[in-house]
C-alpha cells in the first residue's frame, strides 16, 4: 500500500482532510508526522499556485505521493479579499476570531444583500515532484452580521448559506461535507487519486 502525505501541519484541516480521503486505499499521513518537515512559503498569487507548491514540496521531500489544498474566502464588496490571505488576514496576531473580527468590521455598513462571498478551495496532487492534478472548487454564500454556531473553523461561524439561512457554524459538518468548497474539491480528487492508485498497483 503505498503512502499519500497530506502537505499541512494544521491539525483541524488535517482531521478534515482525512474525513474526505478515509476511503482511499492508502497509508494516510501528514507533514506534521515527519520530525523536520519543509518549511513551505505560500508566496504564490492564486489559490492553485499555492497548493501546487505545497503538494510539490512535499512529494520531493517524502519522494513519493501528496496532496495539498489552499482556500480562503473572497467578498465581493472587500474586491475579492482576504482571499490568499485569510489564514493570515488580522495579522500577525492572526486568530479565527480576529480574521472574523476583522471582515465584519469592514462590512459594518454593508446591507445583506450586497454581502456576498464565497469559500474557494484549490487541491493538488502530486507524486515525486510532478503535479498530477489540481482542482478548484467553491461555495458561494453571504457574510452575516455575527459570528454564530460552534462547527468547523475559520470563516464558518460568518459564513451563511441562504437556503438554509444559518452559518457552517451552525449547520455542522454533515451539510458542510455535502456542499462545501474543500467537499467539491476532495471528492473529485478522491475519485482521482482512486484510478491512480488502481492504475499503479495494476502496472506494478
Amino acid at each position: 500500500m503505498r503512502t499519500l502525505v497530506i502537505a499541512t501541519k494544521n491539525l483541524r484541516k488535517l482531521r478534515e482532510l482525512k474525513r474526505y480521503l478515509k476511503s482511499i486505499r492508502a497509508d494516510i499521513v501528514s507533514l506534521a508526522d515527519f520530525p523536520k518537515p519543509p518549511r513551505i512559503i505560500e508566496n504564490g498569487n492564486t489559490f492553485k499556485q499555492n497548493a501546487a507548491k505545497k503538494a510539490l514540496v512535499a512529494s520531493r521531500f517524502v519522494n513519493g505521493l501528496a496532496i495539498a489544498d489552499d482556500s480562503g474566502l473572497c467578498v465581493n464588496a472587500l474586491k475579492g479579499a482576504p482571499g490568499i490571505r485569510s489564514s493570515r488576514f488580522a495579522g500577525p496576531a492572526k486568530s479565527d476570531k480576529a480574521n472574523n473580527r476583522k471582515v465584519l468590521g469592514l462590512l459594518k455598513d454593508t446591507p445583506l444583500s450586497k454581502r456576498q462571498a464565497a469559500f474557494v478551495c484549490a487541491v493538488a496532487i502530486a507524486d515525486k515532484g510532478r503535479i498530477l492534478k489540481l482542482i478548484e472548487e467553491s461555495c458561494r454564500g453571504l457574510i452575516a452580521f455575527q459570528p454564530k454556531g460552534r462547527h468547523g473553523f475559520g470563516y464558518d461561524p460568518i459564513f451563511l448559506i441562504p437556503r438554509y439561512g444559518k452559518t457552517f457554524g451552525q449547520l455542522g459538518l454533515k451539510v458542510k461535507d455535502r456542499m462545501s468548497h474543500r467537499s467539491k474539491a476532495l471528492k473529485k480528487a478522491r475519485v482521482f487519486l482512486r484510478k491512480y492508485l488502481s492504475g499503479r498497483s495494476a502496472a506494478g
